[in-house]
């Protein structure tokens, strides 16, 4: 019987050697705020604001310099776990671009990138998996699970091969949530 609970206790031990790195529970109730500025090229700029609403895409509620355009733009549903928010594609004054994320409010996980992809966004779990079956840009990680962040599109992106935003784990190849680009 000793032995018995002995092998079940080493076994546990390992189990959980292996899980904790792999699934990082703790991240369930960890959150890391980003509040960054949009980037300009000009102090002149003011900036935007991206806002969603329930029943219309969203709209850009400051006015943005003249120079600065948006280029595309939509509003996070959610895939395998709760993901709200806005995003958009702004043209920058010196021709740069960025992905501007608005209102993020996802779960903390492992692994999580920010992709563009040729995928269509599709509710429910029908969504979940579909991002990384054809084109794909990765922008980087996801630098935190709330608030407003900015990642540069490389010059050698042609956005027309793109059509959609994924917030991506690239552990477990699911995304948290995807937006449509229009």
């Amino acid at each position: 019987m000793k032995r018995i609970a002995l092998a079940g206790a080493a076994a546990a031990v390992v189990a959980a050697a292996i899980a904790l790195p792999l699934f990082q529970p703790w991240r369930l109730v960890t959150d890391k705020v980003v509040d960054e500025a949009l980037p300009t090229a000009s102090s002149s700029t003011a900036p935007i604001s991206i806002k969603p609403s329930s029943t219309t895409p969203p709209t850009v509620s400051a006015t943005p310099s003249a120079t600065t355009k948006v280029l595309a733009k939509g509003s996070l549903i959610s895939h395998e776990h709760d993901t709200s928010g806005s995003v958009a594609v702004l043209q920058l004054p010196d021709g740069s671009r960025v992905l501007r994320l608005e209102n993020l409010d996802t779960s903390d996980g492992p692994d999580l990138r920010v992709w563009l992809s040729d995928a269509e966004v599709l509710p429910g779990r029908a969504g979940w998996h579909v991002f990384d079956d054809g084109r794909y840009q990765t922008l980087g990680r996801l630098k935190g699970n709330h608030g407003n962040q900015n990642y540069p599109i490389p010059a050698s992106v042609d956005l027309a091969d793109f059509r959609s935003v994924a917030i991506w784990c690239d552990r477990f190849n699911v995304s948290f949530g995807a937006a449509t680009l229009t």
